[in-house]
């Protein structure tokens, strides 16, 4: 189904921050961020799993719908097209971004990587597959790989899209054993990204 809105100038119009949707920004001393583009209930407890994959260590932006009904239909602005102000600004500060998305799957679970960043892709796989987690290749439409898709507006220009299940998202907020698992499997390889690009930055200077 084909957004409302295809900007945040449109959106912003007709909604209300406040009352239709909140906004949330934590900036960190980090080169890498974490993003929930279409948090609270427009895909439900994304918001809540890149706030743990960030804790302490990464910058966090999260947009949340907090209508009483049909925030997806209402709130969504695609990837491709996301113009928000403060999630702009937040990747322009940022060397690598990581988005955390909902895809409507029923109950089964599977987590599937995207974006242009194909190395981090790769690695974030292999890290949640050793922590137990089914991970699938992107479907056509969910690859993130078009430069205008926010997880690679960063300084680098190549980010990653982590698209969760209705199932996986179910069981990580059930189950704060595989929640923990699958934050740290991320975070394993965010924290690396990080110590490398602080190294080639000294390196550099």
């Amino acid at each position: 189904m084909a957004d409302k809105y295809r900007s945040f100038a449109e959106l912003t119009r007709e909604q209300r921050e406040g009352r239709d949707y909140r906004v949330i920004v934590v900036r960190r001393d980090s080169r890498v961020l974490v993003m929930a583009p279409h948090g609270g209930k427009i895909e439900p407890y994304t918001t809540e799993l890149a706030e743990a994959i960030a804790g302490e260590d990464f910058a966090f932006f999260s947009f949340l719908g907090i209508k009483e009904g049909n925030n997806h239909e209402e709130l969504h602005v695609a990837s491709g097209r996301y113009d928000e102000r403060r999630a702009l600004e937040l990747t322009a500060a940022a060397d690598f971004v990581l988005t955390i998305h909902g895809q409507r799957d029923g109950s089964r679970e599977f987590v599937m990587p995207g974006g242009r960043d194909f190395d981090a892709r790769r690695a974030i796989g292999q890290a949640l597959r050793s922590a137990g987690f089914a991970v699938l290749p992107p479907t056509r439409h969910l690859r993130g790989e078009h430069p205008n898709n926010i997880c690679n507006r960063g300084r680098r220009g190549r980010g990653v899209q982590l698209e969760l299940s209705s199932g996986l998202r179910a069981r990580l907020r059930e189950h704060a054993g595989r929640r923990a698992a699958f934050s740290n499997a991320v975070r394993s390889v965010l924290l690396n990204i990080e110590r490398s690009d602080r190294g080639q930055l000294r390196k550099d200077s």
